[in-house]
């Protein structure tokens, strides 16, 4: 039987992993790419191409390179657990050489011109895809679709917003940001900080970076431990509902709070106004400004689609943000676009197995009216979790997420069996952090080398931080352990107590 063909449009991470899946489903995918190079987002340019998303030199990753591999391709135990981009670039043309991705791809695609549906598409369910290369344009068809373009594409400018003259000193989108300069600047939105004056009109959780999720008690205590520092870091308002509140944006950080109490960044209200040469705040107070970067946030922008596929994502209308629900055949797919209160690469390569199987009919999807029932089922979940945005309603808590997808494509690990046929191993599963490898234990796509990725993470994790080892004796050691434990017991109960207070106010 002839391979189905499908088209992968980017070849940023979600692009990457969406090719994987369609060779690991035996499908034939060509993926259009913009640029010259893959990496997407994460490649750096001193000059960015025009339009394109762009990231500033220092730029290093926010979740650690345990939680943010692909699921049968584990980061290099010596790579840095925060990897720079540079390190990231690596690492996916690393991902990409081992699995024959590149001779996928098609780059200096200048635009894909349309996606739309072949006249017997009722029947058929293919689509016809034009793009623009060379100054040239050309015809494909194509059986499926997988858009992975992201939504780092079209710019949120609130200029609208603020009163007042145009200001005379230099405004930048942040993508354009590409080193530091000695200068005055405001940052309006907290997704991106770099120096002086930061301002958001919402609330937002700064949590460390190290701290990694787990299925356990990690929302909770991870907040609980923040909440006071959030009050002196000045990033929200004290607030007085129950500390269990999820509608607050989280920013993991190591450099913003230590930014903040050396007076390099200073957190500040939302901006009234501005003048010709500084900013009006909403306290009254006023600040000469040189520059004034936007971090506000990005639109979604499909041109290349017919108008009433277009404006779905917009209003987040997407089963489980992958499948347009009105669709006679299920032969579209969106890879990405959503935002997961965690790692990305992880969330979109489950999406891209599950829609590949779908693809291949191995899975089926609920009637349209069922689709539409739990799409509306989600809003109203995620209007009383979130905030009122265009980013909180694509927001996701990644492993509830990724449960959620692995479950409809069968690889969920199910940690009775687990603890039955391989009890070191659901331990490490269910103490250990939510690392990718756990859904390729079993089900489509199982991986004979996701059990020892998995007892293999903390060995990784610890890896780039021995860089020297210390000579102990045998008793000094033992001593050190016994004054850890006792910490570790006394952290806990300390934590616990905090937990029961705020539970009591």
């Amino acid at each position: 039987m002839k391979a189905k063909k499908i088209a992968v449009i980017g070849a940023g991470v979600s692009g990457l992993g969406a090719i994987k899946s369609c060779l690991e489903e035996g499908l034939e995918p060509t993926c259009f790419e913009k640029g010259s190079d893959i990496g997407g987002l994460w490649r750096y340019e001193e000059t960015p191409d025009t339009g394109r998303a762009g990231i500033y030199k220092s730029l290093t990753c926010n979740t650690s390179k345990e939680m943010t591999a692909f699921s049968d391709y584990p980061v290099p135990d010596h790579f840095p657990n925060y990897m720079h981009n540079s390190k990231m670039m690596e690492y996916l043309r690393m991902y990409a050489r081992h699995f024959g991705l590149m001779q996928h791809i098609e780059f200096l695609v200048r635009k894909v011109c349309s996606v739309r549906k072949r006249p017997d598409f009722s029947s058929s369910g293919q689509w016809d895809v034009v793009v623009e290369a060379d100054g040239k344009q050309q015809s494909y068809i194509f059986d499926g679709v997988m858009i992975c373009s992201g939504h780092y594409t079209e710019k949120h400018l609130p200029l609208q917003e603020f009163a007042g003259p145009k200001q005379r000193g230099h405004s930048m989108w942040h993508w354009n940001f590409q080193s530091p300069e000695p200068k005055r600047t405001l940052c309006k939105g907290l997704g991106f900080i770099l120096q002086i004056w930061s301002v958001t009109n919402t609330a937002v959780w700064l949590l460390e970076a190290s701290l990694q999720p787990h299925k356990t008690i990690f929302p909770y205590l991870s907040r609980d431990i923040n909440l006071k520092k959030n009050r002196y870091y000045g990033a929200f308002e004290i607030i007085y509902h129950n500390f269990f509140i999820n509608k607050i944006h989280s920013t993991f950080s190591d450099d913003l709070p230590n930014r903040i109490i050396t007076g390099k960044v200073r957190m500040k209200p939302n901006v009234k106004e501005f003048t010709e040469t500084s900013a009006i705040f909403e306290d009254g107070t006023e600040e000469k400004v040189d520059t004034v970067l936007f971090a506000t946030g990005y639109t979604f922008s499909f041109p290349f689609l017919e108008d009433d596929l277009a404006i779905l994502d917009s209003q987040h209308s997407m089963y489980k943000f992958v499948f347009p629900p009105q669709l006679e055949k299920p032969t579209l797919a969106f890879i990405g676009l959503l935002q997961p209160v965690g790692a990305l690469i992880p969330t979109t390569e489950l999406q891209s197995r599950w829609a590949v199987r779908v693809f291949q009919g191995l899975k089926k999807l609920p009637s349209e009216t069922d689709m539409l029932a739990e799409i509306n089922r989600r809003k109203t979940r995620m209007a009383k979790e979130f905030v009122d945005s265009p980013r909180g309603a694509s927001r996701v808590y990644y492993i509830d997420y990724m449960d959620e997808i692995a479950s409809e494509l069968g690889v969920k690990p199910n940690l009775l069996s687990l603890f039955l046929w391989d009890a070191k191993l659901a331990r490490e599963v269910f103490y250990g952090p939510c690392t990718p490898y756990q859904y390729r234990l079993q089900g489509p796509g199982k991986w004979t080398g996701a059990r020892a990725a998995i007892l293999t993470q903390r060995a990784r994790i610890l890896k780039p931080l021995r860089t020297r080892v210390l000579q102990h004796s045998g008793s000094r050691s033992s001593g050190w352990l016994w004054v850890r434990s006792v910490c570790a017991v006394i952290f806990l109960s300390a934590s616990m107590v905090i937990i029961l207070q705020m539970i009591g106010h």
